[in-house]
């Protein structure tokens, strides 16, 4: 063989050819032997081509179960469960390629050929039908293809996303280019591993991202999810997750299809959706993975469910054509790819004939029930005439009324075509390539079309969209639709929306809620929440060992609110605010103080006002009688005095009422500490002029009360002062007796000084009342002592009462019951002391005779013989001093 015409690459391949036959035919003999051939079906057609497109369909649903016996040599396992969907996907490419060949603007001088796999929705056959495309034979040479057919161009192809995560590693290795028109997973973005990955399909970042956001529309925080056990489902639900999660939203379960038939896993995962109460289950799977499970959920009758589904099931038909599908997947929600209407797609559909290929025939024999094998005739079955009429025939493949999925496999050929068309028209010298030099299309290498695809934009034909990649991948744009129920009892996708990824955020997804059709026919949307939404006045309380979507409402505590709703915590109200009845708004806390318009104020003053104005009348009955023996008897000065301390203690009473200034805390305090200190000593001083008089001359028995009086009250006094220069009392709010209310009182200033101011007066008291009580049994003027002593007890016992009667009241009635205390108390001295002088003045003032209050004899006898020299001595005193040693008692 002469091989000088050859380059140095040419003879090499040549030779790598030759090697390759050789080591097949001498494979007994030499050390190098075939392990396995590969079983194969599709379409092929590339004599007389001028370039060859690749493709891959998942015609069939799965491989079939081989014989684990190695007793024999293992065969390449074929494919079963045969899926008219997919079927419908090759014949487009077919389709597209026979119309681009037919077109003149679009590879004017190049026929385009094709070799066609079925992936068999396996890894296997995909890595299968790559090496074969790829070596151009199925006895595959990795790294080599022998032979001196037209060059391929990209593979269109394989399928779903872990087929084509497959493929694109191998044909990354080469710089092959691979066009997907359904491989919609997130991780083949990634240009780093997968260099020559395009695809007319968008990534599932956006799906996943537009189903969150779909999750969030509708308010719902509580959900399911079901994902393939491949990576489609693992990574389009992985996104998905990551964005509700983010957002708040809670998984209820997380379940996994198996790939494989494993009745008891779909069998735990319908338990899982029966048992939760999540409403609304996101399921990211193809078609083929998800029949199991629906068929599953109708054995089970799972309803009163909302399912949302991805791209890859959400118009299938395999799935809405299911007898007695409505009652369980009635009102699902789903995301579409862009669809489309294809002319002459259907005429095409309609032409395919059983001779052609092996995959046809399997196709005519399932769809009319026949075959054209000679055994299964001999068995009994029908022979196929091939005369069937295929206008009749009312399934999946022929249904062209929802073409998205077979719309992007008719995007992907012509953005290939597109490519090798830019790359055949490239003008000499200004080629992209080194020096400037342009690409053969009889010859070029597949990293130089690589060139052309990543830079095309092309409009594709029919609906004018424009296509561009941008890395790779196009704009995420889908149809909302929702299973609604037909007259006739079927599914119809009715468009409820969209979502687009280029519009601006707030734009992006487009529903129109009115027009949705939930399951079981309710138009109300469904709720979907592990706990109901907490309203403004609670808090959400997180349940232990709990999703912090499931959560319990507790109120806020007083003075605390929620204006949201769902709040994590509740907000504390200002000092001055508290909270409503609702526990949602903070409101002004009601000021309290005893005002002098309310009734009780008006009763006070009108009390403290008679009391005044009595003890002014008793003032002018003791003028009026100043002269006479029963006024003259106890000392006026001292009785003068107890009245203006009793007029002091009324009147300072009013002053505590009305809004705390701080002229009336100062005034209201000491008024009071004075005024009971005049008032005690007085009464001690009149206590003690019994008691003096009783042992001492008559000088020492006036003077000293007086001096008494005058001490006792000028002490009291000085330490007001002391109190009010330093510390005085000023008005204060208080805002920790009640909760409600702002109570606006008096600060004495400093608990040491009004303990002392008032211990003070309490001293004074136990003196006065001490001196009244030893003075009671002496032979005193008109009963004085027993006077003083009961009114003392009174004073104690309304300020005894006082005490616990002011620690159990709040506000404005601590007030009240203090100023009740002074009015009682001022009114029992004044009644106790001036009452019994007053009905004599008034009422028997026959009584008020000098000879009256002359003692009562110890003893009669003792009387008898002293009365003239007594009565002598008492009168020339009475004249000299101006005031009487006499006595009356109240029994004479």
């Amino acid at each position: 063989m002469d091989l000088t015409g050859l380059s140095s690459k040419g003879r090499f391949l040549m030779v790598l050819c030759i090697v390759s036959y050789l080591y097949k035919s001498t494979a007994a003999e030499g050390s190098c032997k075939l392990k396995a051939k590969f079983n194969l079906r599709g379409y092929k057609e590339v004599e007389k081509k001028t370039v060859v497109i690749g493709g891959m369909f998942p015609v069939h649903q799965r491989l079939t179960d081989t014989d684990s016996n190695t007793t024999i040599a293992p065969e390449s396992s074929d494919c079963e469960g045969f899926n008219f969907r997919t079927f419908r996907w090759a014949q487009t490419m077919l389709f597209a390629l026979n119309e681009i060949n037919s077109r003149n603007d679009i590879l004017p001088d190049t026929e385009l050929g094709y070799v066609i796999y079925d992936s068999c929705f396996t890894i296997s056959k995909a890595v299968e039908g790559t090496l074969t495309f790829l070596t151009g034979q199925d006895e595959a040479v990795p790294n080599y293809r022998c032979g001196d057919g037209p060059p391929l161009s990209a593979l269109v192809g394989a399928g779903g996303s872990d087929l084509s995560i497959a493929t694109a590693r191998i044909l990354g290795l080469y710089y092959f280019p691979q066009m997907s028109y359904a491989s919609s997973c997130s991780v083949l973005e990634s240009r780093f591993q997968y260099p020559t990955f395009l695809r007319t399909i968008p990534s599932d970042e956006h799906q996943s991202v537009a189903m969150a956001k779909l999750v969030l529309h509708f308010g719902w925080t509580w959900v399911g999810t079901i994902a393939a056990e491949d990576d489609y489902g693992k990574y389009g639900i992985k996104r998905f997750k990551e964005v509700v999660e983010e957002a708040g939203v809670c998984i209820s379960f997380s379940e996994t299809l198996p790939k494989i038939r494993n009745p008891e896993a779909i069998e735990r995962i319908v338990q899982t959706v029966l048992d939760s109460t999540a409403k609304i289950i996101v399921v990211f799977s193809s078609d083929v993975d998800l029949s199991p499970l629906v068929g599953e959920l109708l054995r089970n009758n799972v309803t009163n469910r909302t399912w949302i589904a991805s791209e890859a099931w959400v118009t299938s038909a395999a799935i809405s054509r299911h007898p007695d599908i409505l009652p369980v997947l009635g009102g699902t929600i789903g995301f579409a790819v862009k669809r489309a209407d294809i002319p002459g797609l259907k005429e095409h559909l309609l032409s395919v004939t059983p001779y052609n290929d092996t995959l046809t025939e399997e196709f005519w024999g399932i769809v009319f029930n026949c075959t054209m094998n000679y055994r299964q005739v001999l068995s009994g079955m029908r022979r196929c005439t091939g005369e069937e009429m295929m206008e009749k025939l009312s399934n999946t493949f022929t249904d062209v009324s929802q073409l998205r999925i077979t719309y992007n496999v008719y995007k992907a050929v012509y953005a290939v075509a597109h490519a090798l068309h830019n790359l055949e028209d490239c003008k000499p010298h200004s080629g992209p390539f080194e020096n400037n030099t342009c690409a053969d299309i009889t010859k070029f290498e597949p990293w130089q079309l690589m060139y052309y695809l990543k830079n095309l934009r092309y409009t594709v034909p029919h609906t004018g969209e424009e296509i561009y990649f941008n890395n790779g991948d196009v704009d995420g744009f889908y149809d909302i639709l929702n299973w609604q129920s037909e007259s006739e009892g079927g599914i119809t996708y009715t468009h409820i929306g969209y979502y687009n990824s280029t519009a601006p955020p707030e734009e992006r997804l487009i529903i129109n809620n009115g027009s949705i059709i939930w399951n079981n026919d309710i138009l109300e949307t469904p709720r979907s929440v592990c706990s109901e939404r907490c309203q403004p006045g609670t808090r959400m309380g997180i349940r232990q060992g709990e999703p912090v979507c499931c959560f319990d409402c507790i109120p806020c505590a007083d003075g605390e609110i929620s204006n949201t709703t769902d709040a994590r915590g509740c907000i504390q109200c200002d000092e001055d605010y508290w909270s409503n009845a609702n526990h949602d708004t903070c409101v002004p806390k009601t000021i309290e103080f005893l005002d002098f318009t309310e009734p009780l104020g008006i009763t006070l003053i009108a009390i403290a006002a008679f009391g005044a104005l009595a003890t002014i009348a008793v003032a002018i009955i003791l003028l009026m009688h100043l002269n006479t023996p029963l006024v003259n008897v106890n000392d006026p000065l001292l009785s003068f005095s107890l009245l203006l301390g009793l007029v002091i203690t009324f009147l300072c009473s009013i002053v505590f009422l009305g809004e705390p200034q701080m002229w009336s805390c100062m005034t209201s305090q000491v008024a009071l500490a004075v005024g009971f200190a005049l008032v005690l000593s007085s009464l001690m001083g009149k206590s003690a002029l019994l008691m003096l008089r009783a042992r001492a001359s008559s000088d020492t028995a006036v003077i000293a009360p007086r001096v008494i009086m005058i001490v006792c009250t000028l002490i009291q006094a000085v330490g007001c002062t002391v109190w009010l220069i330093l510390m005085p009392p000023q008005p204060v709010k208080n805002t920790a007796a009640q909760n409600i209310k702002i109570i606006l009182e008096c600060d004495p200033g400093n608990i040491i000084f009004i303990c002392s101011i008032f211990a003070y007066d309490i001293l004074l008291a136990v003196l006065t009342f001490s001196f009244a009580f030893v003075a009671r049994k002496l032979e005193d003027h008109f009963n004085e002592g027993k006077s003083v002593t009961f009114g003392m007890l009174v004073f104690f016992i309304v300020w005894i009462s006082f005490v616990p009667a002011y620690l159990s009241t709040r506000g404005k009635f601590m007030v009240a019951v203090q100023i009740f205390a002074i009015l009682a108390s001022s009114f029992g001295l004044l009644a106790c002391v001036f009452i019994p002088k007053c009905y004599v003045l008034l009422i028997k003032p026959e009584r008020n005779k000098e000879e009256l209050m002359i003692p009562r004899a110890k003893s009669r006898d003792t009387a008898a013989s002293g009365s003239s020299a007594s009565l002598a001595t008492t009168s020339s005193s009475a004249n000299a001093n101006g005031t009487t040693v006499s006595t009356v008692s109240l029994d004479d």
